[in-house]
């Protein structure tokens, strides 16, 4: 049964996710601040956590930052005030999993979850290999780029890109066919598998924060080419 940490600290919105969370047989601890967070995860171990971006005490991004480093692997989903594209790429550059914008549905938050947790649950070296089998084409070798499947992370002239697995899973997906013009719907499923969200222009945001960090490494945010109206190609 799946452990949620509900990081929320408007109690009446914290109270409704637990009941919506028990209802999908799921179990919840509430912690009010980032400071009681903290205590909870270093006592218990979640599965998931759901991250307030308003909290009292510090900024929900700047606690992702700090989350991203202590507990690199445990899923997390944004709640955010406004759906805001700015707050959605964001969050997803510093490490979130998935958004979902406030107010929202107790149905489409289980909805996420369950999805989220389909996804992190599986071997991601043993789907990415079936998604490039069924692509019927070797995967190509670009000197100054680094695909380092044990420590699973894309290494561009030796330095290690700080990358989520959906982003990593992405970039090497790119890299490993250069020119190629992917779909959105090939990108999504190579990122998350069968079980991906069902807006083929989500991967827009996610190319949008994969972007962002490659110019914070230095790297030419272009050699992600747009395809409009098909999809996205490495140059």
């Amino acid at each position: 049964m799946p452990h949620i940490l509900i990081l929320e600290d408007e109690a009446e919105i914290a109270e409704i996710i637990a009941i919506a969370l028990k209802r999908d047989c799921h179990t919840s601890q509430i912690a009010p601040t980032a400071q009681a967070a903290g205590q909870h995860l270093i006592r218990e171990a979640y599965d998931l956590l759901l991250l307030d971006v308003g909290l009292p005490d510090i900024n929900g991004f700047d606690y992702l930052k700090t989350l991203r480093h202590q507990h690199p692997s445990l899923p997390v989903i944004m709640l955010t005030a406004q759906d805001e594209e700015t707050d959605r790429i964001l969050g997803l550059e510093l490490g979130a999993d998935d958004y979902i914008g406030k107010p929202f549905s107790p149905r489409e938050l289980n909805a996420r979850i369950k999805a989220l947790l389909r996804r992190t649950q599986r071997q991601p070296e043993n789907e990415w290999n079936e998604f490039r089998r069924s692509q019927n084409e070797p995967a190509q070798s670009i000197p100054q780029w680094q695909d380092d499947t044990q420590a699973h992370c894309i290494r561009h002239q030796g330095q290690a890109l700080p990358l989520t697995l959906g982003e990593y899973r992405l970039l090497r997906t790119l890299i490993a066919h250069p020119q190629r013009v992917y779909s959105r719907e090939e990108l999504l499923t190579a990122m998350f598998g069968s079980n991906h969200p069902s807006d083929p222009h989500t991967i827009n945001t996610h190319i949008r924060a994969l972007r962002q960090k490659l110019r914070n490494a230095q790297i030419d945010p272009a050699c992600i080419h747009t395809h409009h109206g098909i999809g996205y190609s490495f140059q």
